[in-house]
């Protein structure tokens, strides 16, 4: 995604913007729009930033046995690994363009999904 395109991940969107999407789980991601949707099982390591500077992606785990997020990558602070406990539940991740990294505000814990 080009630096032009975005307002495609903004939060703020019209009916114009692409919808979210919905990703296969892999070791590296790479969201093309603010809110994407994970199916499968694989641990997310490395988010590939869909543009140069700061900004925030919201990340949907649909799978209950998704293995969540580790920090061999670009991902500062690792998650639970139980996907049963944040399935359905939205995960911030605000990107830090000095040190490369994103930093995670995981769904909170305090019922089971729906």
């Amino acid at each position: 995604m080009s630096d032009l395109n975005f307002q495609d991940i903004s939060t703020v969107n019209s009916g114009l913007q692409p919808k979210p999407v919905t990703v296969t789980a892999a070791a590296t991601i790479a969201p093309t729009t603010f809110l994407t949707f994970i199916t499968g099982t694989t641990a997310l390591v490395t988010i590939t930033p869909p543009v140069t500077g700061a900004h925030m992606l919201a990340i949907v785990a649909k799978s209950t046995n998704w293995l969540g997020a580790l920090t061999t990558g670009n991902i500062l602070v690792a998650s639970i690994t139980n996907g049963t406990s944040w399935a359905n539940r939205v995960n911030f991740f605000v990107y830090d363009p000095l040190s490369n990294k994103y930093y995670p505000q995981y769904a909170v814990l305090t019922t089971t999904a729906p």
